[in-house]
């Protein structure tokens, strides 16, 4: 199987929106509305200083995909990546696809000139996930994450 990384494209909207309900619900037990998330995928593609999609795609189907947001920081005087709402097709989770997702990304800050690093958020409760960013090199001890919502 040969699994190909790409960025996506307008056309990838309704299995980019599938894929973050399916992720929100599975991680987090949250269910969103699909109008407003596709209006939010939607957003991303059409300026990209939000953000970029990256998919994994075997034979047509996109089997994966992780949304990086830009950070300014001024500590490195670059940008930041932060890696958000990573979902693997259920059918090809332990093949690798989110190593190959992560290592593009990786080679991406590597060759870049402004980019610094990457970072993600993950649930305290993801304990899976937690284990698949520490094989990968990945810290979580340095930053604790606080937030507020509306």
């Amino acid at each position: 199987m040969e699994i190909k990384i790409r960025p996506g494209l307008l056309f990838d909207i309704p299995v980019i929106a599938e894929y973050q309900i399916k992720m929100a619900k599975e991680t987090e037990n949250m269910k969103l509305d699909p109008a407003t998330v596709e209006l939010g995928v939607s957003a991303v593609l059409d300026d990209p200083s939000k953000g970029k999609y990256w998919l994994a795609e075997t034979d047509g189907q996109v089997v994966g995909c992780l949304l990086t947001v830009p950070e300014w920081s001024d500590w490195r005087n670059g940008t930041v990546l932060w890696i958000h709402s990573v979902y693997i097709h259920p059918d090809f989770r332990k093949q690798g696809v989110y190593r190959l997702l992560y290592s593009h990304l990786k080679e991406l800050v590597s060759t870049s000139r402004d980019l610094r690093g990457l970072r993600l958020y993950v649930d305290k409760t993801n304990t899976k996930a937690q284990k698949v960013y520490e094989t990968l090199g990945m810290s979580g001890e340095h930053y604790h994450l606080y937030e507020w919502m509306k």
